[in-house]
Order: C-alpha cells, then sequence, then structure tokens
C-alpha cells in the first residue's frame, strides 16, 4: 500500500504502529552510532580492496577481449563472453556505482574519485549522480518522487489507478532489462517528462541529450565497431561482435534483476509525498529500512551485486565502502529486531520471483489475482476484459467488488 499509514484499509497491520516517536528518532541514534564506527575504522585494507578489485575487472576485460580475438573457435567465443560479461557487470556495480556514491573519496585519489570517474554504460557519470544519489537516494520508495521506483513506466503502488495499459507491464519491464542501460540514460534526462511538457527544445535538455548521444556513440564504437574489427584477422568479426552484444544483455539483465530485488519484492513499502513532509533523521532511516530488501547468498554474490545484495545497509549508508555491507548487516539485522521490524532477505532466485510477482500483480486491477482460481478463472478472465474495454465507471465499480472479494479472501486465510 501507498505509505504505511493506510496498510490498515486492506486489513493488513501498519508495520511501525508499535514505534513511538521517541523509538524512532533512537533507532537514528543508533544506526549513527554503527555509521560512524566504519568511518573511524576504514583505512589502508579498504582501499587495498577497491584497488584490487579494479584491477581484477581489467584483467578480466582484457583477456576476455584477447580471447574473443579467435571467438570464431566456438570454445574461445564462450570463455570469451563469459568473462566479458563479468568484466562489465563488475565494472557496473562493485565499481562504478559504488565509486559514483563517493564511498570511494576519502581516499583522495583523482583516479577513483566520484568527480572523475566515467563508466562502461550508456549513461554518463554526472547525469545519473544526480537522478541517483540526489533524487532517489533522498526520496526512497516515495511515489511521484523517487522515479527509479517503476522508471515512470510501471505502476508500483495499489493506491495508483489501474488503467487497461498497465496490462502490458511485464512486457515494458522485460524490454527495459534487456535494455536497461539506455533505459536509465532516458531516465536520467527524464525523457518521458520532457516529452510531454514539449520541452525538447530546451538549451539544458539539449546540452544532456547531446552527453547521452556522445556517451552512447563512444560505447557503441568501442564494444559494435573497434573490437570486432580488430578480430577480422582471424575470421572472428562477426562471433566478436555479437559476444559484445551478449555480454551487455547480460550485464544489463543482471544489474535491472538486482535494483528490482532492492526496492520491488513483496513486503517492501511504498510512501506517499506527504508522508514526508517534515521528516526527521529518524523517520528517514526508518524509511529506508522499510523500502528497501536484501538478497541473501555467498560472497561471489554480493561482489557481483556490487553489494547490493545489502540494499538494506546500501540505503541506510550510501557513502560507506561497499566491502564493509556484509559486517554490519547483522548489526542492522539485530536492531530491526529490536524494535520489530521486518528485514526483508530473500536468496536471489526467491526475491527476483516476488519482484516480477509484484510487477504482474500490479498489472492487474487490485484483487484480481488474489480471488483467481483454476475454477473461476473464466469468470476472472471476463470481468478483467469488462474492465479492461469498459469505461472508468465500470472499472470503478468492479475493482471494488474485486479488493472486497480480496479483503474476505484475506480474513479468511
Amino acid at each position: 500500500m501507498t505509505t504505511v499509514q493506510k496498510k490498515a484499509v486492506l486489513g493488513q497491520a501498519n508495520p511501525i504502529a508499535h514505534l513511538t516517536e521517541a523509538d524512532i528518532e533512537q533507532i537514528g541514534i543508533e544506526l549513527d552510532a554503527i555509521r560512524q564506527d566504519v568511518i573511524d575504522e576504514r583505512g589502508a585494507s579498504d582501499a587495498a580492496y577497491i584497488r584490487r578489485v579494479i584491477d581484477t575487472q581489467r584483467k578480466i576485460e582484457l583477456g576476455s577481449r584477447a580471447v574473443l580475438l579467435f571467438s570464431a573457435f566456438p570454445p574461445a567465443w564462450v570463455l570469451g563472453t563469459l568473462g566479458l560479461s563479468i568484466s562489465k557487470i563488475l565494472d557496473n556495480m562493485e565499481i562504478g556505482h559504488n565509486i559514483l556514491h563517493g564511498q570511494w573519496d576519502w581516499m583522495r585519489d583523482p583516479k577513483i574519485h566520484s568527480s572523475t570517474w566515467e563508466w562502461d554504460m550508456a549513461s554518463p557519470a554526472e547525469q545519473w549522480k544526480h537522478s541517483h544519489n540526489e533524487l532517489h537516494h533522498t526520496y526512497t520508495n516515495v511515489i511521484g518522487k523517487d522515479n527509479d521506483l517503476g522508471y515512470g513506466i510501471m505502476r508500483v503502488d495499489e493506491d495508483q489507478p489501474w488503467t487497461p495499459a498497465s496490462l502490458a507491464q511485464p512486457v515494458f519491464c522485460f524490454i527495459n532489462a534487456v535494455f536497461f542501460e539506455y533505459g536509465i540514460a532516458a531516465y536520467d534526462l527524464e525523457l518521458g517528462a520532457v516529452i510531454a511538457k514539449k520541452q525538447t527544445k530546451d538549451p539544458e535538455f539539449r546540452r544532456r541529450a547531446k552527453q547521452v548521444l556522445t556517451k552512447i556513440r563512444k560505447q557503441a564504437t568501442k564494444d559494435y565497431v573497434v573490437h570486432p574489427a580488430l578480430s577480422i584477422p582471424t575470421g572472428s568479426f562477426l562471433p566478436t561482435l555479437a559476444a559484445n552484444v551478449t555480454a551487455n544483455i547480460v550485464r544489463n539483465l543482471w544489474s535491472n534483476s538486482v535494483i528490482l530485488c532492492g526496492h520491488f519484492p513483496e513486503g517492501v513499502e511504498t510512501f506517499e509525498k506527504r508522508s514526508i513532509e517534515g521528516e526527521t533523521k529518524g523517520e528517514w532511516y526508518v524509511r529506508q529500512m522499510l523500502g528497501s530488501a536484501n538478497i541473501s547468498g555467498s560472497k561471489a554474490l554480493h561482489l557481483m551485486t556490487g553489494n547490493l545484495s545489502h540494499q538494506i545497509e546500501h540505503h541506510l549508508f550510501p557513502d560507506l565502502p561497499s566491502n564493509r555491507y556484509a559486517e554490519i548487516a547483522p548489526k542492522v539485522q539485530a536492531l530491526f529486531e529490536k524494535y520489530d521490524l521486518t528485514y526483508c532477505a530473500r536468496p536471489m532466485v526467491p526475491q527476483v520471483a516476488s519482484a516480477w510477482h509484484k510487477v504482474i500483480r500490479l498489472s492487474l486491477p487490485n484483487g484480481w489475482l488474489a480471488t483467481t482460481t483454476k475454477k473461476n478463472a473464466p469468470q476472472q478472465l471476463a470481468i478483467l476484459y469488462k474492465m479492461a474495454t469498459g469505461d472508468r465507471r465500470t472499472r470503478r465499480l468492479l475493482g471494488r467488488k474485486l479488493e472486497s472479494e480480496a479483503r474476505a479472501v484475506g480474513k479468511a486465510a
């Protein structure tokens, strides 16, 4: 439900109803203490970690591109494509995302600094930092303020009106996942809003659009012209081209899945704009806690997700070194338990499945999925058809009926 305060409307418990104002502010104090401990301890070992990851990523990329020079030989294609996919994921997730967050600025290394780093993505670092660091992390899961939640193309909450166009949401979500880097670039440009407001001739928009097109041209030239051309002598131009296309798609699908897991699974809360008016630091912390979800798994999984498998910890402390999230996660989880809050964490496959379940559920009218069984499927499909082809009044009346039936099902369960 939009804002935890409204959960009672559907007969669900408000997850923070038991917290007093003093409790919420105390949560903030305890989280501040966890953060300060990491800041006081970070040092040479942390710096060595990020330098080691960058060095490893570059070696994997260089080795993979060398192997792809002979990609006409199928085993070389498989090995090179796998290595290139891994290097692109590392560059995007553990390296680029976290450096651009300023997690390593304290090192004072001009080569590993948020003001100078550029990554292997269609979106220019400057624009991404604004839309992600300044907007998304400030307004986490606030409907109408956090465009990372659904990227402006999806219905992300039951309180948002359902329309027939919502039925295509799973298709839009999949297409966005395949071309994720370009979707992010368009999102950073606020392209949809600019077109809707007919502001495409605005000088500032044109400047930013030129930046994006320049970045895309640079990336495309590298992946789809230069490196395939280097493979011409071995007859591997097309296999190398296919390998680069595949690696970019793999990176896009992986990044999209990780991000969906972080903010979109069942059990993660969303919030109304009015709910953050006059928000205190403690309340901001609690919103990050309720609006994020983790992925449990191995050290290798955490590395490949850019430690966004610790999304809760990342949203609480976006500027702390990513290699420290696993260390502080038990302390954060203990704080959840202390204040009787749900620490939303699942393994990768169940978390992805949960996120996609929500994508599909919200593509349908409220209550439709919950009230549909094998026996009544024909009748439910007939209702869905009437809602999709009917006017607003029809949708409203049938929608109310479905929600009432869903509440009855929930109580019976």
